[in-house]
């Protein structure tokens, strides 16, 4: 080959250069894209056949210079950047989002860009879907992987059965007598009652009712609780109602205290039926003033106490729920999706997914922040964020770019200098070749 095997390597070392300004220069450009990781070229030397020896021990092998082994990706961690979207995501450690588009294809991404559309699935800027766990009627995470679905979620009423009253009856409280008559005619009235606690209970509708608990002191150690309502919300019997002034009793009981002014007994442990006029299921709704020494077997002192001091409503609390529509969400470590409803409750959405590859350097990239799997990837994993290998989500954050610009800049005067090196050899190439030419001359 002689002296013209120089053009030959220098012309590869040229293009092998040139290769690796290309992803240098891909590298700077996407300096600031979320979730992007660099790339760099790796290469390998070229020989050519052996030059006297004839394949013995000192057979000579020519250089033929240098070829382009492949471009190697690098999925080290990209800092997080703080943002004021509650659904962007960086992940913090290992792990891939996965989302597919409208025919099922799957991709997978670092780049945790996402916001909702008009259908209300958590979409990224290419309007692929986020995938993850989905749940059931009652918000608990299952196996099942999907679409995850936001702003269409609707939260259904949830009736009350069970309202849990805490605080105090005045001891010294003179006795008093009270007809159902007396009270529903006059309920504020101290020879009828002498203590209230107002709640609102929820029927199957989701319609919120409010009901005032009146208690009338009627022995020594023995209370009665009335609950009335609006009568215009409830269907009683007439002896329970009173027309002028609108109240209807639903609900009476007793409750009876030892000497030391603890819960002793309260009575309709299983609670009261009441029968809303809307047309709602029929309700059951017990009233719990705590676990009761007879009663209940407990110790009398976590509900409603009879002690000297004046009376007062500490704790109160009651199971039901108006219906509600989705305000706001969070987006926990571990993936869970937590709905904030207009009824003042919070629950599940889901779950966002995340997956692992074996060998993630195989993956192939396709372009706008995503990839596929390859044959070289490996079987993809998939699992909850923040469980064994995977890494934990962060919200309002985002993964940025880990193309470091200071390599970057070093690794392009490098490639610079090895194009003008390998330009040299062709020049000097060339003027020696015109050497030869002018020595026929």
């Amino acid at each position: 080959m002689g002296i013209t095997s120089a053009f030959f390597a220098a012309t590869s070392g040229i293009n092998a250069t040139s290769r690796a300004l290309s992803e240098i220069g891909n590298n700077i450009a996407n300096a600031q894209t979320v979730g992007y990781k660099s790339r760099t070229v790796s290469f390998g030397d070229l020989f050519g056949a052996t030059i006297g020896g004839g394949g013995t021990s000192t057979a000579l092998v020519e250089g033929r210079g240098v070829r382009v082994l492949g471009i190697d990706p690098s999925f080290t961690q990209g800092s997080l950047q703080t943002t004021s979207n509650a659904l962007d995501l960086a992940i913090d450690g290992d792990g891939f989002f996965q989302v597919n588009d409208s025919a099922g294809n799957i991709f997978f991404s670092r780049a945790g860009q996402f916001n909702i559309d008009s259908g209300g699935n958590i979409t990224n800027p290419a309007g692929l879907r986020l995938q993850g766990f989905q749940v059931d009627s009652s918000g608990n995470v299952t196996g099942a992987i999907g679409d995850l679905i936001l702003s269409t979620t609707q939260q259904i009423g949830v009736a009350t059965t069970a309202v849990d009253v805490s605080g105090n009856l005045k001891a010294d409280e003179p006795i008093i007598a009270p007809t159902i008559a007396q009270i529903l005619a006059d309920p504020s009235n101290p020879s009828n009652t002498q203590h209230t606690t107002p709640v609102r209970v929820f029927d199957s509708l989701g319609v919120g009712h409010d009901v005032n608990v009146m208690y009338a002191k009627t022995a020594n150690n023995v209370w009665q609780y009335s609950v009335l309502a609006n009568n215009t919300e409830v269907t009683v019997l007439p002896a329970n109602e009173n027309t002028a002034t609108g109240n209807a009793l639903v609900a009476q009981g007793t409750l009876t205290f030892n000497s030391s002014g603890l819960l002793l007994t309260e009575s309709n442990p299983a609670g009261h039926a009441i029968t809303f006029s809307n047309g709602s299921a029929a309700a059951n709704i017990i009233f719990d003033f705590g676990t009761s020494i007879t009663t209940d077997g407990g110790a009398g002192t976590d509900g409603m106490l009879q002690q000297g001091s004046a009376s007062v409503n500490l704790a109160l609390s009651q199971d039901g729920f108006a219906n509600g529509t989705l305000t706001g969400t969070s987006i926990g470590e571990d993936g869970t999706i937590t709905g904030r409803f207009s009824n003042g409750t919070t629950q599940e959405l889901g779950q966002v997914a995340l997956t692992r590859f074996i060998n993630p350097d195989g993956l192939a990239p396709i372009g706008r922040n995503l990839f596929i799997q390859s044959g070289d990837s490996g079987t993809p994993l998939i699992g909850s964020p923040g469980s064994g290998s995977f890494g934990k989500v962060s919200a309002s954050t985002l993964e940025a770019s880990n193309v470091d610009l200071g390599d970057e800049l070093v690794n392009m005067i490098t490639m610079q200098r090895g194009f003008q090196a390998n330009s040299r050899i062709i020049t000097t190439t060339n003027d020696l070749l015109g050497e030869l030419v002018n020595l026929a001359r």
